[in-house]
């Protein structure tokens, strides 16, 4: 059965890079250094800040990937549902923070908004 998410997916990632060899080249020496050569946040914390990241922006594969290298280094899967439940809290905190957009939007004159905006210009790039 199809479906988008697939494990075996990552297997086409040496494609990618020979699609894209230069930023791949860039991205992979930024990864490493991010992982191995910044050394003040041990591996272990930072993968498992990697797993709490991948849960914000959905990501299967860097889930997948993520949580069996912290298991790896020793992690639990309490530890990896807490990092999960901080980073939905966050999230949603943050949520509760931009809703004060919602307010100032509600509040302002609708005319000054009709006014200044560009006629070409999209009302919103979000859909």
């Amino acid at each position: 059965m199809y479906h988008y998410y697939d494990r075996s997916d990552l297997k086409r990632v040496p494609e990618l890079v020979q699609l894209a060899q230069q930023a791949s080249s860039s991205f992979f020496a930024f990864e490493k250094d991010v992982y191995h050569g910044a050394e003040k946040v041990p591996l272990m914390t930072k993968e498992l800040i990697a797993i709490a990241v991948a849960h914000v922006i959905g990501c299967p594969y860097c889930i997948d990937v993520h949580v069996q290298k912290y298991r790896d280094l020793g992690g639990t899967r309490e530890e990896i549902i807490e990092a999960v439940f901080v980073a939905a809290s966050t999230r949603a905190g943050a949520v509760l923070g931009h809703a004060t957009q919602a307010l100032k939007a509600f509040e302002s004159d609708k005319e000054k908004i009709t006014e200044s905006a560009d006629a070409a210009a999209p009302k919103c790039f979000c859909g």
